[in-house]
């Protein structure tokens, strides 16, 4: 130990070790792992500057030196006969660009004058497979391991439908395929959806979750989990064809039957790679599977061979990671907030950190059962994460940091806004604020009533609103009608000109669609889609106001859940007061004129991705809906076509792809909406 009290270079490698092979262990063998990959990275390139500076210090089973963790006991082990090799990380464009220098260099002192040709794949956040077919037979499967060694979960990928349990014919006798295990995010979505409805504890993320399925003992269990399958390299193979390039293998894999990434992609060199991996790391979430970096690798096999690897990573590949989406931080506390529903929230109040791009101070915790389930408790140290624009939400707890005895948080029994009793009704998550007038409650309801989905009222904000309340300027959505210039100009930072601009949009506001106004009002339940076909349907607030709980239910697109929440919204008093003050002053009750287009469209369903020249998304979405079609954001069996302008969605064309959808240009959609027939050809 130094004079400062910090450990000597022997002393912290030694710490650094023991305290990554704990961490392997959790990841590695139980799939239970207690830090985010960015936090582990961490401690693996520290370790890697020790030992490059201290080289005297290196030893054989250092962490360093071996790829993955040991094979758990659980299976039988089977050793490689091609060691599966862990690969080095890149996390910055800068040290991409060192990589393919020290690429370069090394060829050159090989002496072979070629280019450094480079294939992408995406780096799939799963668990790596070795799977062995002989005489086109599938006879094993084994999990990496520790590179040599990996655990036999032959049974668990049989169950697996995208992997082939027989080759066609001419396979190689003996064909080991390499690849990854994934759980898709719709899989993972609906399995936790299945863990709340039942009760217990959701699934931290994809790739444990997929981890954790494939290493079921039972392998009935795995097969309910709807694993997915990439393959990306080949291990052993005998009397297979010559292959001379790595995107070869692909075409090659592809012939046997294997699914195969289609966003893999040949390079012509650096600046290349570099602007892939950025591109990929912007569109990181418009795939069906998690993906947390790019793999780059030498498209040369020869040279591949040539370049050789290290005791842990081949040399002539390299992993660039993105940007980490969790990490770990204290948990100050825990509070509860009131929505414009009445819906109590919890949510936590963290240490400042730095995850997905930006800081987070806040975090969501979803429900009194998730907090149960999460079993987080204020003073843990937590896991936070922040997957791009998606709201940060705390994973769970490190339970080895947390002390003996620290209590348990209890979910509050009334509101900490107004005080009145919190409600749960039987069979909902959600504790609810019953009252009406609840503080909380109006201003979330006003601010809602002005957001870009409602009525658009620009300049209406989250601390202008609650400036309004806290003065009594308003009570009521129909309190923004009628306010006073004069006592809005009394209002601190609100100058002359930012009164009458507010005001305007207010007053211009009253001519929003009808479909707008139904969203504005907060009725629990409706949303965009439902009030736009109410609106469609009676042509007319009052004759909504009107309408029988059956009635409401009987229209396309709402249902019994939304028909009862609308009809019990118009039948509260207070809110049939606010309608007549919003009629009194003249806010647009009609809805849409019926479309004197043709209805070429009627009955098809047709799917814009991607930007469009001679349309806006929505102007898009509007001219199928005119002509009596429907635009919904996702694609399904019953889709009709998919409209694909510049940038689509990846996952959006994969579907129709898969699916047989007709694929339309722009030229093709026009021609759709003016014959109402999908061109043979676009």
């Amino acid at each position: 130990m130094t004079r400062d009290g910090a450990l000597d270079p022997v002393g912290r490698i030694e710490e650094l070790r023991a305290t990554i092979r704990h961490h392997d262990e959790l990841y590695y063998g139980v799939d239970a792992p207690e830090i985010p990959d960015a936090e582990y990275d961490a401690l693996l390139r520290e370790l890697v500057v020790l030992e490059t500076e201290h080289p005297d210090l290196i030893t054989p089973d250092s962490p360093t030196q071996r790829p993955g963790g040991r094979a758990s006991a659980t299976f039988a082990p089977v050793e490689h006969r091609v060691p599966m090799m862990s690969l080095d990380n890149a996390f910055t464009a800068d040290e991409v660009g060192a990589w393919v220098e020290r690429t370069r260099r090394r060829i050159d002192e090989l002496g072979a004058d070629r280019e450094v040709g480079l294939v992408a794949e995406l780096k799939i956040d799963g668990l790596a497979v070795s799977i062995r077919y002989e005489n086109g037979v599938l006879v094993q499967a084994a999990t990496r391991g520790d590179g040599l060694v990996g655990e036999d979960v032959t049974a668990n990928v049989r169950t697996i439908d995208s992997v082939p349990h027989r080759l066609p014919v001419g396979a190689p006798p003996v064909l080991e395929v390499r690849g990854e295990v994934y759980l898709p995010i719709a899989a993972f979505e609906e399995l936790n959806r299945a863990q709340v409805e039942a009760g217990e504890r959701t699934y931290v993320n994809p790739r444990n979750t997929a981890a954790g399925s494939l290493r079921q003992k039972d392998s009935s269990i795995t097969a309910t989990r709807r694993l997915a399958f990439w393959s990306y390299q080949l291990g052993e193979m005998v009397d297979g064809p010559t292959l001379v390039r790595h995107h070869e293998t692909f075409e090659f894999l592809a012939s046997m039957g294997f699914p195969v990434n289609p966003e893999t992609k040949v390079l012509g060199g650096l600046d290349a790679a570099v602007a892939h991996c950025a591109d990929w790391q912007a569109r990181r979430h418009d795939l069906d599977y998690e993906i947390d970096g790019v793999v780059l690798k030498v498209d040369d096999l020869a040279l591949q061979r040539e370049l050789g690897a290290t005791t842990r990573a081949p040399r002539w590949a390299i992993a660039y990671k993105f940007p980490p989406e969790e990490r770990t931080t204290r948990l100050l506390g825990i509070e509860v907030s009131i929505g414009r529903t009445g819906r109590a929230t919890p949510y936590a109040r963290l240490e400042p950190v730095f995850v997905g791009g930006s800081t987070v101070e806040f975090a969501t915790l979803h429900n009194e059962d998730q907090v149960v389930a999460k079993d987080v408790r204020p003073g843990d140290t937590v896991i936070v994460r922040k997957a791009g624009d998606v709201i940060p939400e705390v994973v769970g707890p490190v339970l080895s940091d947390r002390p003996k005895g620290r209590r348990r948080w209890k979910f509050p029994t009334n509101c900490p806004v107004c005080g009145a009793s919190l409600v749960r009704p039987e069979g909902e998550a959600d504790a609810r604020c019953p009252n009406g007038s609840c503080p909380a409650r109006v201003a979330g309801a006003i601010e809602h009533f002005a957001s870009r989905g409602a009525m658009d009222i620009e300049g209406l904000g989250e601390q202008r609103v609650q400036q309004l309340c806290e003065l009594g300027l308003v009570v009521d959505v129909a309190d923004l009608y009628s306010l006073d210039p004069g006592r809005l100009a009394e209002l601190p930072k609100f100058a002359a000109k930012s009164v009458a601009k507010l005001l305007a949009e207010i007053e211009s506001s009253k001519d929003r669609p009808l479909a707008n106004l139904l969203v504005g009002l907060n009725i629990r339940h409706l949303a965009g889609a439902g009030a736009t076909a109410l609106a469609s349907h009676f042509g007319h607030l009052d004759h909504i106001e009107a309408a029988t709980e059956e009635e409401l239910a009987a229209v396309e697109g709402v249902g019994p859940v939304i028909a009862g929440s609308v009809h019990q919204w118009f039948a509260d008093p207070g809110n049939r007061k606010v309608v007549a003050k919003l009629r009194d002053v003249g806010v647009n009750f009609n809805g849409p004129e019926t479309s004197a287009l043709p209805q070429v469209l009627e009955g098809m369903i047709v799917v814009v991705t991607g930007t469009l020249e001679g349309f806006t998304r929505e102007s898009a979405e509007a001219a199928i809906k005119g002509r009596g079609g429907k635009s919904p954001g996702s694609v399904s069996k019953k889709t009709t076509a998919v409209v694909v302008g510049v940038g689509p969605g990846a996952s959006k064309l994969t579907k129709a792809e898969e699916l047989g959808i007709p694929v339309l240009d722009e030229a093709g959609f026009v021609a759709l909406l003016e014959t109402g027939t999908v061109p043979t050809q676009s």
